[in-house]
C-alpha cells in the first residue's frame, strides 16, 4: 500500500516507513522536526518540469504524463521504492498544498500500478517490458 501525506500532518502508526520524495526541503520545517526514514529526491519531478508545472492545477493531466514519462525513463530513480512498498505499507511524505494535484499522487499511482502489474498471476510479460528505460 502506498499512501500520501502532507509535511505538515502529523505520523501516525499506519503512515509505514515515511519517505520524503521533494527535491527541495520544505520551507519552515527543519529536519529535526520531520519524522521520516529516508529523503528519495531523485523520485520527485525535474526541476524543468516541477517549474513548468507550477502547481497549475489547469496543467495538472499533462503534468501527470510528463511525470510518467520521467519515470519510466529512470527506473533507478523509484525502483527502491516499489522494493520499499512490497516490504509493507509505505508514505509518500511531500510540501505541496493539495494533494490531490501533488505529484506524490502521482508517483504513489504510479508504484500502486506498478506493484499490481507485478503481482498480476495472468502477465507473461517481463517487468522491463512494462516500464521501458
Amino acid at each position: 500500500m502506498v499512501n500520501i501525506k502532507r509535511v505538515y500532518e502529523e505520523p501516525s502508526p499506519e503512515d509505514g516507513r515515511r519517505i520524503f520524495v521533494d527535491r527541495l526541503w520544505p520551507r519552515g520545517v527543519r529536519k529535526q522536526d520531520l519524522p521520516f526514514d529516508d529523503w528519495c529526491k531523485d523520485a520527485a519531478p525535474s526541476t524543468a518540469l516541477r517549474t513548468w508545472y507550477g502547481h497549475r492545477t489547469e496543467r495538472f493531466e499533462e503534468f501527470s504524463q510528463r511525470y510518467v514519462q520521467e519515470l519510466n525513463a529512470e527506473p533507478s530513480h523509484w525502483m527502491n521504492l516499489l522494493g520499499m512498498a512490497q516490504d509493507g505499507p509505505i508514505t509518500l511524505l511531500f510540501a505541496a498544498r493539495d494533494p490531490d494535484t501533488s505529484h506524490a499522487r502521482v508517483l504513489a499511482d504510479f508504484l500502486e500500478d506498478a506493484l499490481d502489474k507485478q503481482q498480476d498471476p495472468s502477465s507473461s510479460v517481463c517487468y522491463a517490458a512494462q516500464f521501458p528505460h
